[in-house]
């Protein structure tokens, strides 16, 4: 097997005599360090020596599509002469620019943000932000390294640390094998950390007050897939029944004084979960969604999983019981995934915060426009919570961000997955929907790489305390409209020059115009992964 790296500029992964042209391609090349060899190799599922499997082929092809730092691969078998039995394969790879700074700056403070996603050509992560508030002269910091592969085990580490102006800090350390592939056997993880942090959140008469919240978290997991079908199709090959546990470990040093958590949400909490499904998973290759003219990778397939365990808090022991539906294929229509969750505590015979969710992400084909291509996306969201505590932490949101609500583990610091971008109000309830719609062009202009793709957004959202309260609830809307750029030979997300309005803000809430507010974030499709057991998102 021979691997070959390419520079990110003027190179091609098919055509072998294509080479830089101009002096801005060399001058990019010239500063830019290549993946190394083993760092590919590291990803590859085939194995020298062995009877070549086209299906481990194609997914080591997604895999290393699936790395930031990787922009294009393609894998090719190569006849060896007089050879009956053996071919070679050659690996040949265009990297992405993978440095990338941020600066920005206001008249209250500075801040700088460096990011390497490919260091030393390992593929390793590094990332560093220092920001300095003119006034006092405080500083805050984060840094966060990450090994994405240990010698091609797939087992990714990442350790990070953040102090924020107000000596608020954070700390973490994460090792975990995903079940990155269909062909995975084997996944689990151990994630720790310490949190201290501040939120503002409301006592009973609806004053609102900064409170501290201390605490740590542990959070370990295993799973195993079993083959379900004789290995005949992709398809069979790529089904298998998942069975997984789970303990998760929450211990609180502060928290909110009574007045402000009655029912004493923020406390010392155990959960015990045991996952078991079937889940069938492919990739289809497609091109023109959250990039231009790149091979992206489509999950579809289905789950069929239940999750079950027990939760020990405030010196109280509950059960759990959940399932999850989901499914997702390419159709004439396009492409339509569905998943449906449902969700429950049970106390004594009783339902504790219990929860629906279904979520539905739907795209066109790709429709032509002379020169131009145009996409439809849709996405709505259901959320409905039943019996919930009587705490502001046990409360959904419409903000783009859901800050800190009673979240632990690996993987839940995030933006919130079913809020409206830039949306920021001091509203929560117990059920919610959400709708996204976006008209995304892909247009024949560029501009020394970088792509300029008009666009027009809208997104509404509706929340309340119980079903008919949200029906007869204000409509929160976003109308956005501007023009995505991207490039094809950097890493980072692409930005966006927009121009948005919000409707019915509540009182005390930010301007209803706001202009390049956030950046750009595609619709999270369904990645068919049924791993680490939990209980059901609600946020």
């Amino acid at each position: 097997m021979s691997v070959t790296t390419l520079d990110p500029f003027g190179f091609s992964e098919t055509d072998v005599n294509k080479k830089p042209r101009n002096t801005g391609e060399k001058f990019g090349n010239a500063v830019h360090l290549k993946s190394k060899d083993f760092a590919i190799r590291n990803l590859l599922l085939v194995r020298r020596n062995k009877p070549l499997d086209t299906i481990r082929l194609k997914e080591s092809e997604r895999i290393i599509r699936a790395q930031r730092y990787i922009s294009r691969v393609r894998i090719t078998p190569i006849v060896i002469p007089n050879s009956k039995d053996s071919i070679d394969l050659d690996v040949r790879v265009v990297d992405s620019w993978s440095f990338i700074p941020r600066f920005s700056g206001s008249t209250s403070r500075s801040s700088i943000d460096i990011q390497e996603r490919n260091f030393l050509g390992f593929g390793h992560n590094w990332r560093n932000r220092f920001v300095n508030r003119f006034s006092d002269g405080e500083n805050a910091y984060f840094t966060s390294y990450s090994v994405p592969n240990i010698k091609n085990s797939f087992v990714q580490t990442t350790i990070s640390y953040q102090n924020d102006l107000n000596n608020f800090y954070g700390k973490s350390f994460n090792i975990e094998r995903p079940f990155y592939s269909p062909l995975t056997k084997w996944a689990g993880g151990i994630y720790v950390d310490e949190q201290f942090r501040q939120d503002s959140i409301p006592d009973a008469t609806n004053n609102y007050e900064l409170k501290n919240f201390k605490y740590h978290s542990e959070d370990l997991w295993l799973g195993h897939a079993f083959k379900i079908f004789d290995d005949r199709s992709e398809e069979e090959i790529t089904t298998n029944l998942v069975l997984s546990g789970r303990f998760l470990n929450i211990g609180f040093s502060e928290s909110p004084a009574v007045a402000f958590d009655p029912a004493d949400y923020f406390s010392d909490e155990q959960q015990y979960l045991v996952g078991i499904g079937i889940t069938s998973r492919q990739f289809v290759e497609d091109k023109f969604l959250f990039n231009y003219g790149i091979v992206e990778d489509v999950a579809v397939g289905k789950i069929y999983g239940i999750t079950f365990g027990q939760q020990q808090k405030n010196d109280r022991m509950r059960t759990y019981a959940g399932f999850r539906l989901a499914h997702g294929d390419y159709y004439r229509i396009g492409f339509l995934c569905a998943n449906f969750e449902g969700g429950s505590f049970f106390r004594r015979g009783a339902m504790e915060q219990s929860a629906l969710t279904l979520t539905v992400n739907y795209f066109t084909p790709l429709i032509p426009l002379g020169n131009w291509s145009l996409r439809q996306f849709f996405k709505p969201q259901l959320i409905l919570g039943f019996n919930r505590v009587d705490s502001y932490g046990d409360r959904l949101t419409l903000n783009e961000s859901s800050l800190f609500l009673g979240d632990y583990g690996a993987g839940v610091v995030s933006p919130n997955p079913s809020g409206i971008s830039g949306f920021n109000a001091p509203l929560v309830g117990t059920s919610k929907f959400i709708v996204n719609f976006q008209t995304q062009s892909y247009s024949p202009w560029q501009l020394i790489g970088f792509r300029l793709n008009p666009f027009f957004s809208y997104s509404g959202g509706l929340l309340g305390n119980g079903i008919s309260d949200m029906i007869n609830s204000k409509l929160y809307s976003k109308i956005g409209a501007g023009i995505i750029i991207s490039n094809d030979y950097l890493v980072f997300s692409s930005f966006q020059i927009s121009f948005a309005y919000y409707s019915n803000l509540p009182a005390g809430a930010a301007n209803p115009f706001q202009t390049n507010s956030f950046e750009t974030t595609d619709f999270r499709l369904e990645s068919f992964d049924f791993g680490k057991p939990r209980t059901i998102i609600y946020k």
